[in-house]
């Protein structure tokens, strides 16, 4: 799960989205004039059979107070899912609650905990066999929040379980958790708060609360602005990074390899241009796809010889605008599934459906996630042997989550 830092601190207080500038920009900028020479190709015709009944579900879930929705996911293994939400009261106080859901029905099975005070909750996700990892943000004072880590295992338990102990200080801020189906191992990525600009790389079985060593991220391609993108290679034990490159022209972004063995940092420039909004990684092929900010297109990489292909996204349209976000892997039919908030395919928010080899299956239509007001950036969570999955929306405002199937 992604989330803004390192500016949490003030977004703990304020709930304001403090979204990087460059994704503004992405509404009214054209690649006509800056598309050529990237390197774009179609594969051979897939061999994966759409989903005749891919499309926006009818499930919605609601938080049980109303408020805004703080991280979310659904469990692959059983029926429910977990959801983080804050409510500000009109006294200043802060309802926040860690909830779980019945997938299947949308209603809320059970408020797991309950504050009002200052104090926030992020889900991180759900990982391993059904273990849901939960953060806690105590406020003590605008600038000072002592976080804490609860985990639920299983989430179907409903109730919190045990503790996780990353090995960082309270200057470093928990920015994503990678997911990989199947796996307990999660790679994270922790950004600095102090002035030393020291982001943090490590790996982590959350159900039995070990970790790998730290590896800090000091090359100047991925620790300025916000934080990269990142994706976890259990097969090479690999984080893979992505980011824009540090400069002050709008060029392809870097995608970068971190060996979590040895602590070995290579980079390679990617295709597309701007801001690398999500990437994914397919580790049993070593398939990696990702989106970049100021283009329509999705990228594939084989992460073993770097090398790469772009697709433009269906329709071809030449505009920024329809550029995508988030992309979740399914590791059972092997899809990357790439959220488009501006559709080129229908009115609304789309989901377009690649396999690893960057061939089309389906569009999943009539969703509705821009998510320009949202806290926590707009996530896909998917259920791969059911082929269904939530992602924000209907709302707009990050109040609640729907169902989808591909």
């Amino acid at each position: 799960m992604k989330r803004i830092s390192p500016c949490v601190e003030i977004c703990a207080k304020t709930r304001k989205n403090l979204r990087r500038c460059n994704l503004l920009l992405t509404i009214t900028f054209s690649l006509s004039c800056l598309i050529s020479g990237s390197l774009v190709a179609q594969q051979a015709g897939s061999t994966f059979q759409p989903n005749a009944l891919a499309g926006a579900g009818s499930v919605i879930v609601h938080p049980q107070f109303g408020g805004i929705i703080f991280g979310f996911d659904i469990d692959p293994n059983g029926g429910e899912g977990i959801l983080s939400e804050a409510n500000e009261q009109a006294d200043g106080t802060i309802i926040a609650a860690v909830e779980t859901f019945d997938t299947t029905t949308g209603k809320i099975k059970k408020v797991v905990s309950k504050t009002q005070t200052q104090d926030d909750f992020v889900t991180l996700g759900i990982n391993g066999t059904s273990v849901a990892l939960v953060e806690r943000e105590h406020v003590v004072s605008l600038f000072n929040v002592q976080r804490s880590f609860n985990v639920l295992n299983p989430v179907g338990a409903n109730k919190i379980t045990g503790k996780w102990t990353p090995p960082i200080d309270q200057q470093h801020v928990i920015n994503e958790v990678s997911r990989v189906d199947g796996n307990p191992n999660v790679v994270v990525y922790a950004v600095d708060t102090s002035t030393k600009m020291r982001p943090l790389v490590f790996t982590s079985n959350v159900a039995a609360n070990t970790f790998s060593k730290t590896f800090a991220v000091l090359d100047t391609d991925f620790n300025f602005e916000q934080a990269p993108e990142i994706a976890y290679d259990n097969t090479t034990n690999q984080a893979v990074l992505g980011h824009q490159k540090n400069s002050q022209f709008i060029v392809p972004p870097m995608i970068g390899l971190l060996d979590l063995g040895t602590g070995k940092f290579s980079k390679f420039t990617g295709l597309g241009l701007g801001v690398i909004n999500g990437i994914a990684v397919d580790p049993q092929d070593g398939i990696a796809c990702a989106t970049s900010s100021f283009d329509s297109s999705v990228q594939f990489y084989t992460l073993a010889t770097t090398k790469g292909v772009s697709v433009p996204m269906p329709g071809n349209p030449n505009n920024s605008l329809f550029a995508g976000q988030h992309i979740a892997y399914d590791s059972v039919n092997k899809l990357f599934l790439v959220a488009q908030p501006f559709s080129s395919t229908s009115t609304g928010s789309s989901i377009q459906v690649f396999d690893t080899k960057g061939n089309l299956v389906e569009s999943v239509n009539g969703l509705s996630f821009n998510g320009e007001g949202n806290v926590i950036p707009v996530h896909i969570a998917i259920n791969p042997s059911k082929r269904t999955g939530f992602v924000d929306g209907p709302a707009t405002d990050d109040t609640e989550i729907q169902s989808f199937s591909y």
